[in-house]
């Protein structure tokens, strides 16, 4: 563990835990339901318990990879990490909605259940194939994908619902060689590209529309301050939400942020035992 990470987590107010992550599925809805899916898979062995705060999250162990079933492959279920989950549900999908950061898919999919249509976007050509089979397998009619940065895409449509689940640089939870990687200037790189992600699909947002931003970081350079940035900068207002988590951060390291990121929700990783996460719903004032 490096001790600076553990400094800076105690100056947020938390105090280091070493987490595991559970597996957990998220089951879909396109192909079957949880009473069917449960029942093939407490056949084969697994024990399944239901997530309380997810609608089709169900927590999983198995002595099989999830992701290499007969009902995995069919499209029964999606391998979903447990607060991965939360930036759909907060979002409340419906109408036309924009997925700027689409790939791997599982949020493309989790969307595409409850809206109209759902435009996904992922700037990386690399990772269009995985995320157009996760999309097929999954059995999601309603979505188009685009190879496109969500910095710079235009389009003469608008959108009721945008989610911005942004690039990140992620938390040690689901890398163990986290700490070595990272740096205080990873950070604010980040930071440039989600505000430039911001500004940008901000434009492509109805009238009175809702921004979902969500990222698997716990440093406030990419949560807290992407906010601050947005409050100030684009007009936007950060507005309560109904989700697990602590209160956004209103003082960072000495610096007095406004008091309605409150509002936001910070997912430490000995909640309920995910990886660190954060989520804010925003709308223009």
């Amino acid at each position: 563990m490096n001790n600076q990470f553990t400094q800076r987590y105690e100056e947020l107010g938390w105090e280091f835990v070493e987490v595991h992550n559970k597996h957990c599925i998220r089951v879909n809805n396109l192909k079957t339901n949880a009473r069917e899916l449960i029942k093939r898979l407490e056949a084969k062995g697994m024990s399944i318990k239901k997530v309380p705060f997810l609608e089709n999250g169900y927590y999983v162990r198995s002595k099989y990879s999830l992701g290499a079933t007969p009902e995995y492959l069919l499209g029964l279920y999606g391998s979903q990490e447990v607060a991965s989950q939360l930036p759909v549900k907060v979002l409340k999908p419906e109408g036309l909605v924009l997925d700027a950061c689409a790939a791997p898919g599982g949020k493309t999919a989790q969307i595409a259940e409850k809206a109209d249509a759902v435009i996904a976007l992922e700037s990386q050509s690399s990772r269009i194939p995985s995320l157009v089979n996760n999309l097929e397998r999954l059995g999601v009619s309603n979505a188009l994908v685009y190879q496109s940065d969500a910095r710079s895409f235009e389009a003469k449509l608008k959108f009721r619902k945008i989610l911005v689940d942004a690039p990140c640089s992620g938390n040690f939870v689901t890398d163990k060689g986290w700490f070595e990687k990272q740096s205080l200037s990873n950070f604010n790189s980040r930071q440039k590209l989600q505000k430039e992600i911001l500004a940008n699909v901000l434009t492509l947002l109805e009238e009175k529309g809702e921004l979902v931003y969500s990222t698997c970081s716990l440093e406030p350079e990419e949560n807290e301050m992407v906010l601050q940035w947005a409050i100030e900068k684009l007009g936007l207002k950060v507005v309560p939400i109904d989700c697990i988590g602590a209160n956004g951060l209103t003082d960072v390291f000495g610096n007095k942020l406004d008091s309605q990121i409150k509002n936001a929700k910070r997912i430490w990783p000995d909640l309920v035992g995910t990886q660190g996460f954060f989520i804010a719903k925003m709308v223009r004032k």
